[in-house]
């Protein structure tokens, strides 16, 4: 057996792709499986956008791009940032990756050092500490409570910075929480952080247009400008744009960052696809209004959720203010026994009797880095959502 490289002992594989893995293989043996894994709109690619990039292989636009990505799209990153988010770069100042999980990688490897650390807040999209992990450095956890919105507190934040730390990474709206910061919110963060100018900030805005309730979204660079020299704003086509497939991210941050960035990706995968950019251009200069409309579908969606899972006693769950996730605790259930005799002693293993005695797959709670509660994604149909919570509410019920 070919020996295997210490790093990736640092590391699991995706909790949340094994999820919708299981959950696939348990349908195709014939089990009545109802997949809540899956963190991906089930809208189609809208049309406009999927002619783009037929239109692409038509025209011929099928070989490499410059290695970070195609300088129309670029331009057109630099434009959404200006238009969206107040924000100023120039294509030199933009990367495209793979998704938007490559631009946070290829920032991670191309930074960091062995004994570099890197604060990120609990509960956390489940990538970032195995990211950092790959990098050779430590993932610092911060823990946010629930009476808090999952929101990370500021002095928290303060407490968590060392010399050693290196960036400090933020999602809103969260994965898994669906927690958004307002600008308050925000700024409150952003003080800390300019208190500590040897911290670079890492943001994942993937979930932006993706908010509910009249909630207003804004990202640090835009509330601090103090901030964008050390930066990287990341955001993607993946979620708003139902393109989670053509697999394209975008980043802007300082030139020296970005370069950095360039180098490694030369000598990992090279450009992304480059159909998928032409596409991807479409999808930012392209009609949006399909945006609106499909919130209002998740919102729907959001409040049919939280309303089974409140009726449940033993489960407790905050209002998301955006993305497509609720993110219920289980500690009233922790102690019981399922009606096959389960102990549910830990969240995953409510997850894992959930799937296995009702026929519903979601993520447990550990995997996120906060227990006991489990993630459940309703960026599917309103049928399935309905049977999926039945199911849930008849397995709680059931415990003893």
């Amino acid at each position: 057996m070919i020996p295997l490289s210490a790093t990736l002992s640092r590391v699991r594989p995706s909790p949340t792709m094994a999820v919708t893995a299981l959950a696939a293989e348990l349908r195709a043996a014939g089990r009545d499986v109802i997949g809540l894994g899956a963190g991906e709109p089930d809208f189609p690619t809208p049309e406009n956008i999927r002619a783009a990039g037929i239109r692409a292989i038509e025209d011929g636009h099928t070989r490499y791009t410059a290695a970070d990505g195609l300088i129309e799209l670029k331009e057109a990153v630099c434009a959404k940032f200006h238009r969206e988010n107040g924000l100023n770069y120039t294509p030199a100042q933009v990367t495209i990756g793979s998704g938007g999980k490559q631009v946070l990688y290829n920032a991670l490897m191309a930074t960091l050092n062995p004994g570099d650390e890197v604060v990120i807040p609990a509960p956390y999209w489940v990538s970032y500490p195995d990211m950092v992990r790959l990098a050779g450095a430590e993932p610092v956890i911060v823990p946010t409570r629930a009476e808090d919105g999952y929101r990370l507190d500021p002095g928290a934040l303060d407490a968590a910075i060392t010399p050693k730390t290196r960036w400090v990474i933020l999602n809103s709206p969260s994965n898994p929480t669906g927690a958004g910061y307002d600008r308050a919110a925000m700024r409150a963060l952003t003080d800390v952080l300019m208190q500590h100018p040897h911290v670079w900030v890492l943001t994942d805005d993937i979930y932006e247009r993706l908010t509910y309730d009249g909630f207003e979204f804004c990202t640090p660079a835009q509330v601090e400008p103090g901030l964008i020299d050390r930066t990287l704003t990341m955001n993607g086509v993946s979620k708003a744009y139902a393109m989670t497939g053509w697999r394209i991210g975008y980043g802007a941050g300082p030139e020296p960052l970005i370069a950095a960035i360039r180098k490694l990706q030369s000598q990992s995968t090279s450009n992304p696809c480059t159909i998928s950019q032409w596409a991807a251009i479409e999808a930012l200069t392209g009609p949006q209004h399909f945006i609106a409309e499909n919130n209002r579908t998740f919102a729907r969606r959001r409040d049919l959720v939280l309303s089974a899972l409140r009726d449940i006693d033993g489960i407790d769950c905050p209002t998301p203010q955006g993305a497509f996730y609720v993110f219920p605790s289980i500690a009233g259930l922790i102690g019981r026994k399922t009606a096959a005799g389960r102990s549910i002693d830990t969240d995953e293993a409510f997850a894992t009797a959930l799937l296995e005695e009702a026929g519903v797959a979601v993520v447990f709670g550990a995997a996120f880095g906060l227990s006991p509660c489990f993630r459940v994604s309703y960026a599917t149909s309103d049928a399935a959502l309905k049977e999926a919570c039945a199911r849930i509410t008849d397995f709680c019920a059931a415990l003893r």
